[in-house]
């Protein structure tokens, strides 16, 4: 090459630090949001926000609400709208209550304890949860009913029927094996708990290498080994600390004491115990991997996510966009059921407030996580980031002493900026 040619080829644009790890800059300014959010109330609340305790208690309390967020992606992705989700928990929850209060012991003669109890019961709350929420989709895909007035009549009709189911009772005890679905009544301990943190940092690890070597085998570019590398830490950090953290919060002394009187022992000096990572969090981690690979890997994924870009070109390439509503809205209606599972076992009972607003905060978890309102884009980790830092924010908002009216307030506000900000983004970007 002549010095001239040199002089006319156009010079590589040098990489930020950022750009080169190949982070995603929304990703990465909600993970810098909530630590501010974190950090500011741990100092307001003098230390107590960021307690082994209180972390503990904002997982599974955000668990709920994250699975629906989860569906609620793919929902927003395909331009429609669920109205109906807090609603359709109530009555798969009282549908699972009855079930295994009433139905099987007088039916069956299965009492609360059996071991059938608790999966069969949870397979009767996945058929009610998408036999409804694909009636939902056929209404809103076949019958052209726009999704907003399908799940707003939804959200009215499901929170009375749940209501009928139990009539307007209370609905508890559950059964035992059902309630470690809840929270803290199930946790895996402190031994299984790096068991699955090291498993889950082996499958991370191996998916970075995987990811690498078949951009390598297809002639694509390739991050350099050091990026890999802090990539690889980062990530190792997340999933170890996290363990770490669940594992400092122990079982309180007076608990383990019962435990131990309950079987006819005697507590052993300076024994303890902790809490570890609950069952429901593991759920949550489950279905969070699931559906990314769902969106990612599957032929459904794109078909959701192209009928999202554009509706009409998707239709006219094959896609049967009719049939892939009622799929996408049955999706929405098993999720709201495992949500029911998570929430009625951390309350330990069916209650006929359950579920109440979550439709609003399942909504606002996934537009706070990057969802477009105007389709075509979202994300699984988005969605349940979403879903904490609202969580986050309602729980630092209690232990200030802010009271109730304020907090929706405040939600509300943050919902506003975020779809304010993510516009603002896009604007200057060019993204969809």
């Amino acid at each position: 090459m002549t010095h001239s040619e040199a002089e006319l080829s156009p010079a590589h644009p040098k990489k930020s630090f950022v750009q080169t790890l190949e982070l995603d800059l929304r990703l990465l300014g909600m993970i810098g949001a909530f630590a501010i959010l974190c950090v500011g109330f741990d100092i307001v609340t003098g230390g107590r926000f960021l307690t082994p305790r209180n972390i503990f208690n904002l997982t599974i309390q955000t668990v709920s609400v994250a699975i629906m967020a989860t569906g609620m992606v793919f929902v927003i992705v395909t331009r429609h709208i669920d109205l109906s989700v807090g609603a359709l928990l109530a009555t798969c929850s009282a549908v699972m209550a009855m079930t295994q209060t009433e139905i099987l012991p007088n039916m069956l003669g299965l009492g609360l304890g059996h071991p059938l109890i608790p999966w069969v019961t949870i397979l009767v709350g996945l058929l009610v949860g998408s036999l409804i929420g694909a009636f939902h989709g056929w209404l809103v895909g076949y019958l052209a009913i726009p999704a907003f007035i399908v799940t707003l009549g939804g959200l009215l009709v499901w929170r009375n029927v749940g209501w009928y189911l139990t009539s307007g009772k209370t609905i508890g005890p559950l059964d035992p094996t059902f309630m470690q679905f809840g929270g803290i009544n199930g946790t895996l301990g402190a031994t299984w708990s790096w068991i699955v943190g090291l498993l889950a940092l082996a499958a991370a690890l191996y998916g970075l290498w995987a990811s690498r070597k078949n951009k390598l085998r297809h002639g694509f570019p390739v991050k350099p080994l050091w990026a890999e590398g802090v990539l690889a830490a980062l990530i190792s950090g997340a999933i170890l600390g996290f363990v770490a953290i669940l594992n400092a919060y122990e079982v309180p002394l007076a608990r383990l004491k019962r435990d131990f009187a309950a079987q006819g022992l005697t507590l052993p000096e300076g024994y303890t115990e902790a809490y570890g990572i609950p069952i429901s969090v593991l759920l949550l981690i489950f279905i969070a991997v699931g559906m990314t690979m769902l969106a990612r890997r599957t032929r459904l994924g794109r078909y959701i996510f192209a009928t999202g870009g554009n509706p009409d070109a998707a239709e006219l390439s094959g896609i049967n966009t009719r049939l892939l509503t009622v799929k996408i809205f049955a999706l929405m209606g098993a999720l709201c059921a495992i949500s029911a599972v998570v929430a009625s076992a951390r309350l330990t009972n069916h209650s006929n407030d359950i579920g109440t607003l979550d439709e609003l905060r399942v909504i606002a978890a996934a537009v706070i996580g990057g969802t477009a309102l105007a389709g075509g884009f979202g994300t699984i980790h988005g969605a349940i980031l979403g879903a904490l830092i609202m969580q986050s924010l309602q729980s630092g908002m209690a232990m200030v002493g802010v009271d109730a009216p304020l907090q929706n307030i405040v939600v509300g506000a943050v919902l506003v900026l975020a779809v304010l900000i993510d516009i603002l983004y896009r604007r200057k970007t060019g993204a969809r």
